[in-house]
């Protein structure tokens, strides 16, 4: 300091007292190698760190997996060595919450032991684990596997929308535009593709959620019902002129919606209902597909916001499932119909087989009139398919093979039971409060209807463009076209670019080639690290007490044995001792749980298309059971409590 000329001052000296090891390590909250999963990594040795950090000494390795429930917790290891467990699952526990205390942070931490205390000797990020991505809400949003094109729309309207709701909330108090807080903030990167599969990032969404002063769970409390904890009160303060333009935003929802519905969404149906989609050239079809890509624009808004604002009003008003009519939801609707021209039909049909039910319908005028009524439904409801979400999937009207095996199924199914009367019957309680709930889902439900119209004629179109593709040679096979996102649709038709259409074939076979693959991924991770995850590995056999939890959805128990339906390719037998396990559930899969005596569902809350569909009809169901399709064997026999929202398994694979 006196060479530089600098003044004398006083300096701080920190001394503290080496660790004596008698056990030490290094211990990794997530996997840095396979990228992806809840497993803790650890390595230690019988002396000082220093062995392990320098790679001179192989150290011994685990696996440990931290299960936490409200009031305790327990830690499953995998590996031995002569370091103690229960040294072992206290290091697992510790890194497990330096990673909560870090806002889930995946964290690199250094530890000693000295015979009496586990003390922390570092503990930092590890940026090459960064950002995280989760399948939580993005499993039922978006479920399945997605094309590129399917993906090439839906990212851009979804996190378009997600980042003005975001840019709202965090916007200067003082109306001067963007605050500080919301500098940096990509809301582009809200979501991407892994093993062609859509996943949200957890490191984005929880670093606008503390931004915005709320607890990192609140997007999952808002759609899934999961619980939340409460922001503080200073960060509430700071967050109220944006969050009041929010709730304007949802006090004013009946009324936009109402104008929009019926000066931009019903005039661009009728619009587009009355071209001859058939008869347009490509140019005109990009034009098309570009006016339905503005009004999607518009219907997403209302897509994401109503649901929030129906599960918000449901949490505040405490206002009971059951006590909800989805009615006005189309699946819903369709599937009321469809059951009541199915019960007509055992009236006409006294005796039936199911491969020759539409053949003996024609015979008389009485199942004439069932046919005519269920064309008419058809013809209704033709815009619904399997996955409401991608437009890659056929519509009922392209494959009216799919509503044809559910009106069968439920001319052999039996009635509801007697718990669907009684939920319909505990709509009429409590009136006054259900009625601020009931609006925003009745609105919520004719959102979903305008909304799968839109998709409905934009996959029409890009069918249309693809029959015209096909018969120039552009393309080869049927459904090229969804394996080349929009931008190169674009390209196709405007620029004719020589070069890229030389390169078309190898693209589309690669892509095609890619997507088979992750297709026959059956085990998909719900957390990965980083942007280039490996391939998911085989899951780890742990299971905690033959226990499996998830979110209960609909109350009730039942017992009986597993049928796991990946897809609706194969429809099987099921009656009311069949606990079906399905990945995640949409309108296509509702007249099979009217048969099944159980749902479990590996995505979905309280508010997915299963859990409401289960409600109506009494039947128990559990959601959001992580890897329940490769967990459960067919045959399997389990005890489900829709209240509780457990799994109870049974090693008894027998059949009976």
């Amino acid at each position: 300091r006196r060479d530089r000329g600098l003044n004398d001052t006083a300096m701080a000296v920190l001394i503290q007292q080496q660790v004596q090891s008698v056990y030490s390590g290094v211990a990794f909250s997530r996997d840095p190698i396979t990228q992806q999963g809840d497993a803790i990594i650890i390595e230690a040795l019988p002396g000082s760190a220093t062995q392990v950090v320098s790679g001179k000494v192989t150290p011994e390795q685990y696996r440990a997996f931290v299960v936490e429930t409200e009031n305790s917790y327990s830690v499953q290891l995998e590996g031995e060595g002569r370091v103690p467990q229960s040294l072992i699952k206290q290091v697992a526990y510790l890194a497990y919450r330096l990673e909560k205390r870090y806002h889930g942070t995946p964290q690199d931490i250094e530890w000693s032991y000295d015979g009496q205390t586990l003390w922390v000797l570092q503990s930092r990020p590890i940026t090459t684990l960064l950002p995280i991505w989760t399948r939580k809400i993005a499993a039922e949003v978006i479920p399945g596997v997605i094309h590129p094109l399917t993906w090439s729309i839906n990212r851009p309207l979804t996190c378009g929308v997600w980042g003005e709701f975001f840019t709202l909330v965090l916007g200067d108090a003082f109306g001067n535009g963007k605050a500080k807080r919301a500098l940096g903030l990509d809301f582009a990167k809200t979501a991407t593709l892994h093993y062609s599969r859509a996943y949200f990032n957890a490191s984005l969404l929880g670093d606008i959620f503390l931004r915005m002063g709320l607890p990192p769970e609140s997007l999952e409390f808002l759609t899934r019902g999961a619980k939340l904890s409460k922001p503080s009160l200073q960060s509430t303060w700071e967050n109220l002129p944006g969050l009041g333009k929010l709730l304007k935003r949802e006090l004013s929802l009946e009324k936009d919606f109402k104008e929009d519905y019926h000066n931009r969404f019903i005039p661009g149906l009728s619009q587009l209902a009355q071209e001859d989609i058939d008869s347009l050239e490509p140019a005109k079809l990009l034009a098309r597909i570009d006016f339905i890509l503005e009004l999607l624009r518009h219907g997403t808004y209302y897509s994401i916001l109503a649901p929030l604002s129906a599960a918000l009003r449901q949490a505040i008003f405490r206002v009971k499932d059951k006590q909800i009519d989805h009615s006005v939801t189309p699946e819903v609707a369709a599937l009321r119909s469809l059951s009541a021209i199915a019960t007509d039909a055992k009236q006409v049909l006294l005796e039936f087989e199911p491969q020759q039910v539409f053949e003996q319908l024609k015979q008389t005028p009485e199942g004439e009139k069932i046919l005519q009524a269920f064309n008419e439904l058809l013809q209704d409801y033709g815009y619904l398919s399997e996955v409401g979400t991608d437009i890659s999937v056929p519509t009922w009207r392209e494959n009216p093979q799919m509503i044809q095996q559910m009106f069968v199924q439920l001319m052999q199914g039996n009635e509801p039971q007697a718990g669907a009367k009684d939920a319909i019957n505990s709509i009429f309680a409590g009136k006054r409060k259900r009625s601020f709930v009931q609006r925003r889902v009745d609105i919520k439900g004719r959102v979903t209807e305008v909304y799968s119209r839109l998709l409905a004629e934009l996959r029409w179109s890009f069918v249309a463009l693809e029959k015209i593709w096909l018969e120039s040679g552009l393309l080869r096979q049927t459904g090229d076209i969804f394996f080349l996102n929009f931008d190169e649709v674009r390209r196709l038709i405007v620029d004719e670019d020589s070069s890229f259409i030389e390169q078309l074939d190898k693209l589309v076979e690669f892509r095609r080639s890619q997507f088979v693959q992750d297709s026959e991924i059956i085990q998909i991770p719900l957390l990965v690290y980083g942007h280039t995850p490996p391939h998911p590995l085989a899951p780890s056999e742990l299971y905690s007490d033959q226990i499996l939890q998830g979110i209960g959805a609909s109350h009730g128990q039942a017992e009986g044995r597993v049928k796991v339906l990946r897809n609706l390719q194969d429809i099987p037998d099921i009656d009311r001792d069949t606990i079906l396990v399905v990945p995640y559930t949409d309108s296509g899969w509702a007249p099979l749980l009217l048969r099944a005596g159980g749902l479990i569902a590996e995505a979905g809350g309280r508010l997915s298309h299963g859990a409401i569909v289960a409600r109506e009809y009494g039947i128990p169901a559990v959601m959001d059971v992580r890897g329940a399709t490769w967990i459960l064997q067919d045959g399997q026999r389990v005890r489900i409590d829709g209240s509780r929202g457990i799994v109870e398994l049974s090693n008894d694979l027998r059949p009976e």
